[in-house]
C-alpha cells in the first residue's frame, strides 16, 4: 500500500502537530504505522515554536490494536522492538502529547494511546487489552497501566482481557476527558492551556515533570520485553493463540 497510513500537519499557527492514523476502519498499528509515527515525531520535535502535538484518527475506530501476522515467531521480535521504539519516542517527546479517541481502542491501540500525555474520548469509546485471549500479554501496557490507573485496575484489564466503556474508564482515569466530539475538546484544552505559554518553558516543564516516570517506564519495558521474547514466544500457547485467531478456530491450550 503506498500511502501514508498517518496523516501529518502544523495547526494553529504551526504551535499545534496533527498527527492522525489514516488506514480506517482499523487504524492497525502494524509496521508502516509505528515507521511513519516515529518519522513525524522525530522529523517535528525541535521546532522552536511547537507547544503539543494531537493524535487522533480517521474512521469510527481509534484502533483495533497490533498486526497479529507481526506476532508470530518470525517477526515477532522486529515488531516488538519497533513499537516498544515508538513507545519511547512518545515518552520522549518534549512537549504534550493530547490523544483523542473514539469507537475501539484496543491492544496496541491502547499502548500507544497510553503513552500520550492527556486522554480525550467518546462516548462510544472502549478500550481494553485483550491479548491474553490469544495466550500472549502485552508488554508495553504492563508498564505503562499500573502507572495511569494503578496495579488493581491494571490487571484487571491486563489479566481478564475485558475492555472498559468510557465512563468507567473516565472514573479509573485511564481517560481524562470525555466528549461528544474528543477532538474539539483536545483542541480547546491546547487552546486555553497550552498556546498562551512559552513553548521553550514547556519543554523544561515536560522534562521536569517526567523524568522518574520515563525512567521506570524505560526501565521496566527491557525487563517485559525480554520476558516476552524469550520466555513467552517459546511456549506452545503463545504460538498457538495467535495461529488460532489467524486461522479463525478456537485453540487448544496444552498449559505449557
Amino acid at each position: 500500500m503506498s500511502e501514508s497510513p498517518l496523516k501529518v500537519w502544523l495547526d494553529r499557527d504551526g504551535t499545534l502537530l496533527r498527527l492522525r492514523l489514516a488506514r480506517p476502519k482499523a487504524n492497525i498499528v502494524d509496521a508502516a504505522m509505528i515507521a511513519a509515527l516515529r518519522q513525524a515525531l522525530a522529523e517535528h520535535r525541535d521546532r522552536p515554536e511547537l507547544r503539543a502535538a494531537l493524535l487522533d484518527h480517521e474512521g469510527p475506530h481509534f484502533s483495533f490494536g497490533a498486526s497479529v501476522e507481526e506476532h508470530l515467531p518470525e517477526q515477532c521480535e522486529q515488531m516488538l522492538k519497533s513499537l516498544h521504539a515508538l513507545i519511547r519516542d512518545m515518552l520522549d517527546f518534549p512537549l504534550p502529547l493530547l490523544v483523542a479517541i473514539r469507537g475501539q481502542c484496543l491492544g496496541g491501540g491502547l499502548e500507544v494511546a497510553a503513552a500520550g500525555s492527556m486522554l480525550f474520548a467518546a462516548p462510544d469509546t472502549r478500550l481494553g487489552q485483550p491479548e491474553i485471549k490469544l495466550a500472549v500479554f502485552a508488554p508495553a501496557a504492563s508498564c505503562l497501566l499500573p502507572e495511569r490507573i494503578g496495579q488493581a485496575r491494571a490487571e484487571d484489564l491486563l489479566l481478564s482481557g475485558r475492555s472498559m466503556d468510557a465512563e468507567e474508564a473516565l472514573a479509573a482515569r485511564l481517560i481524562d476527558d470525555l466528549s461528544d466530539d474528543p477532538e474539539a475538546a483536545a483542541l480547546a484544552w491546547f487552546d486555553k492551556h497550552l498556546a498562551p505559554h512559552s513553548a521553550s518553558t514547556l519543554r523544561f516543564a515536560v522534562r521536569a515533570a517526567r523524568e522518574e516516570y520515563r525512567q521506570r517506564i524505560f526501565a521496566k519495558l527491557e525487563r517485559v520485553e525480554t520476558l516476552y521474547l524469550s520466555e513467552l514466544m517459546a511456549t506452545h500457547d503463545a504460538v498457538e493463540g495467535l495461529r488460532a485467531f489467524l486461522e479463525k478456530r478456537q485453540p487448544t491450550w496444552e498449559n505449557r
